[in-house]
């Protein structure tokens, strides 16, 4: 049989076994009949809020909060919608800014934004990029339940109306994407980051996919944005093909919930038993332009494979590790997944993109891991704790012959946008 598997900006089809290959992608759904007025509708019918035109009459300014170059957010066909509205209410140009929502990634340069954005509105109107390093750029929001105070980008808050956007797809820690996760990590500091990315909040059996209520990572987080008292959120959620499967607009917990609940019934997918093989994507471009992304598509296949197996993932990487990255220095201190887990573990022992190497360490220790990218050489992927995978059917072969011909082979060609979980 033969498998398209998502990969960079097309796909990398791979020809397997005809026997014991289970393939598991979410439900797919059509994209809406008509996009630009289902964002608009959202819009004028919310969920749990008044229309974003009621709110925003009468006032002087607005931040928009969007995502960055990881996530595949339409953002050109969402914010020219959201503006439209903010100028019929009566707020010009120079009141509104765009706030990328970096948390601890780096800043987008120009072409970048234009990819984004558009032309027109990356040309058009401020767009604030924070650096969650500098206090300056900040300001307090207040104290959380844990203690702990929230710092955030001043652009964002001191905004008059409060809007953000975003995707909702399952995320391997916090439960689900979008929603409150565009303030807090996307404008928090890098000291609030850490909190919330914890080795203790991320080691708790409810921190992984799919979970929000009991999830401490989903929930500190969206305490931290409802600290914020942003006005209104626009999500929506993808097909493969990258259209709009459907719009979730209006208050952050009750729009989110509902996108959440539309989520699960289409990319949590049950199996029987666990699988011998499991090949992952990371969904493709733009989230498997680096391997820290990548790490997702490995977490996502780790839920279904048996303990001693191996996960092969296609992951194109065009942004690299990235080397020099917090990521790639903790991962050639570690070495190896057993000692990583020691370090990030030590009393004290703090450090900027630990959390993706404690997931990826999870899920090391349980199965082997084997990275297909053809913008890596080997020694950089082995520099990662990684194996390199130069032939996906030749490598699949090869661990066939460790396993056994009757070895299960499961394929997710969708990545962690399918969510697969083994039966209770």
């Amino acid at each position: 049989m033969r498998v398209e598997l998502l990969y960079g900006k097309g796909s990398k089809s791979v020809k397997l076994p005809d026997d014991n290959v289970t393939v598991i992608e979410p439900i797919y759904l059509e994209g809406v009949a008509d996009e630009k007025q289902a964002i608009r509708k959202a819009i004028e019918e919310p969920v749990g809020s008044p229309p974003l035109y009621e709110i925003a009459k009468g006032k002087r300014t607005a931040a928009i909060n969007f995502c960055d170059a990881t996530r595949p957010v339409p953002n050109k066909r969402i914010l020219p919608i959201i503006l439209e509205e903010l100028k019929r209410a009566g707020i010009e140009d120079e009141g509104i800014v765009l706030v990328n929502s970096l948390g601890t990634h780096r800043p987008a340069p120009k072409e970048e934004l234009v990819e984004l954005l558009g032309e027109e509105i990356a040309n058009r109107y401020r767009i604030a990029q924070p650096d969650c390093q500098d206090r300056a750029t900040m300001s307090d929001a207040g104290a959380l339940s844990d203690g702990q105070h929230l710092w955030v980008n001043k652009d964002y808050l001191s905004a008059d109306v409060k809007i953000l956007t975003g995707f909702i797809e399952p995320h391997f820690f916090a439960g689900f994407s979008g929603g409150g996760k565009l303030v807090y990590p996307g404008v928090a500091s890098l000291e609030n980051i850490k909190v919330a990315h914890s080795y203790e909040i991320l080691a708790h059996k409810n921190s992984t996919w799919g979970i929000t209520k009991g999830n401490p990572v989903w929930e500190l987080l969206t305490e931290g944005a409802m600290l914020t008292k942003p006005d209104f959120i626009v999500n929506v959620t993808l097909n493969k093909n990258k259209q709009v499967t459907n719009v979730f607009a209006g208050s952050l917990r009750e729009a989110h919930a509902k996108g959440t609940e539309f989520v699960k019934r289409t990319a949590m997918r049950e199996v029987d038993e666990p699988f011998d093989i499991v090949i992952t994507t990371n969904s493709g471009y733009p989230l498997d332009r680096n391997l820290y992304q990548a790490v997702k598509g490995m977490s996502a296949a780790a839920g279904i494979v048996k303990r001693g197996g191996a996960i092969i993932s296609a992951s194109q990487c065009t942004d690299g590790i990235p080397a020099d990255s917090h990521y790639h220095k903790l991962l050639q201190m570690a070495k190896g997944p057993g000692r990583a887990l020691e370090i990030i573990s030590s009393p004290g022992f703090s450090m900027q993109d630990q959390w993706q190497v404690q997931l990826q360490a999870n899920v090391q220790v349980k199965a082997d891991v084997y990275l297909y990218s053809e913008c890596l050489s080997d020694e950089e992927i082995r520099s990662a704790m990684v194996e390199p995978c130069r032939d996906i059917e030749a490598k699949v072969a090869e661990l066939m012959s460790k396993y056994g011909k009757d070895a299960r082979i499961c394929v997710l060609p969708e990545g962690p946008q399918t969510i697969p979980y083994i039966a209770r």
